[in-house]
């Protein structure tokens, strides 16, 4: 019995947590290292400006276009059964790239916009500051974006 006191005074101060103030879990030191395993603490709300607004994604070899919009996204293969709109749920940053996930057109819909200077389109000499990728259908689409009021546009010659 003697023994039993340290052990469970031991056991005690193991399950304390350092409090802050307000009573919530005190946060770890600057210094403290990282840990391992940890999920990713990007968020929507972190995003670089960069994929913030009205965003305009196209892509060739099939023809498509994606449009991210404040509360929806668009999706079209160039055909009028293909214009597809599902909500857009926020974009969250994973290994440096922009990732949004919908459900269109009763599929899930993934896009990820990756900053990529000098994207083409595969078919004019148009550059884009974003890579794009949609997966849905089973089918992955590579392409450009650019916010929209920053869209490339054909140079005309005087």
């Amino acid at each position: 019995m003697r023994h039993a006191l340290p052990i469970l005074a031991a056991l005690a101060l193991a399950a304390c947590q350092p409090q802050a103030p307000d009573g919530k879990p005190a946060s770890a030191p600057a210094d403290a290292p990282p840990v391992v395993g940890a999920a990713p603490t990007e968020t929507a709300g972190a995003l670089p400006d960069a994929f913030k607004g009205d965003l305009h994604v196209v892509g060739t070899e099939p023809f498509w276009s994606a449009q991210v919009r404040e509360k929806d996204i668009a999706f079209n293969m160039m055909d009028p059964a293909t214009n597809l709109t599902g909500p857009n749920n926020g974009a969250v940053m994973q290994d440096g790239k922009a990732v949004w996930e919908t459900v269109i057109g009763g599929k899930p819909l993934k896009l990820t916009l990756t900053q990529q200077a000098g994207c083409s389109d595969g078919m004019s000499d148009l550059k884009f500051p974003l890579a794009a990728e949609i997966v849905h259908d089973g089918k992955t689409l590579k392409g450009c974006a650019s916010k929209e009021s920053e869209r490339p546009r054909e140079q005309v010659a005087p």
